[in-house]
């Protein structure tokens, strides 16, 4: 099927199915600023795109594109940075030391059932809450996306994950139940 747009067809094809190429060359790009850039601006992508899509699509189709959007991101994270690896401990490890090098946050299992696929996992300095306001709910839905796709990356099955603590409800972490479905 055609979309014309100002007469130009295009067909349904996508323009941005993600690939680690959509992120360039940095050292040939960022020759002088590298890969790092300030905390706020990421924020302000961020909550630019929510609101924009909230006004679009309203809150609970935004949340949906977040979770699903932090799910792709999770699986190829996972894959980019983690690769295979069979031993639970040194998953948590591996991911652990990454997420906090990259400055993501600091995580921590609190509870892990393997066998039943039942966690509790917390992100300390949240990339995407910590020092917000408070705003009486959850606000990390794309991180629950994230942590969906690396604990199914890992396991092989999928996950339901959910934010149950935020700093933006008042705690001082964040802290997410990730089940086994």
């Amino acid at each position: 099927m055609a979309i014309f747009y100002g007469g130009v067809g295009l067909d349904n094809a996508r323009k941005y199915q993600f690939s680690w190429d959509l992120l360039g060359d940095l050292q040939l790009g960022r020759p002088n600023l590298g890969v790092n850039t300030r905390l706020e601006i990421y924020r302000l992508l961020q909550f630019s795109f929510r609101d924009i899509l909230e006004q679009e699509v309203g809150a609970e189709k935004t949340d949906h594109i977040f979770y699903e959007s932090g799910k792709l991101a999770g699986k190829h994270f996972y894959e980019h940075y983690i690769g295979q690896i069979d031993n639970y401990n040194e998953f948590v490890k591996s991911l652990q030391i990454l997420l906090k090098e990259m400055g993501i946050g600091i995580m921590r299992v609190e509870q892990a059932d393997l066998e039943t696929g039942k966690f509790i996992i917390t992100i300390s300095e949240d990339l995407d809450c910590s020092g917000l306001p408070e705003l009486d709910y959850e606000i990390c839905t794309y991180d629950e996306g994230f942590i969906a796709a690396l604990m199914e990356s890992f396991t092989g099955k999928p996950f339901v994950v959910k934010e149950i603590d935020c700093w933006c409800t008042g705690d001082r972490t964040c802290r997410f139940t990730a089940n086994a479905i």
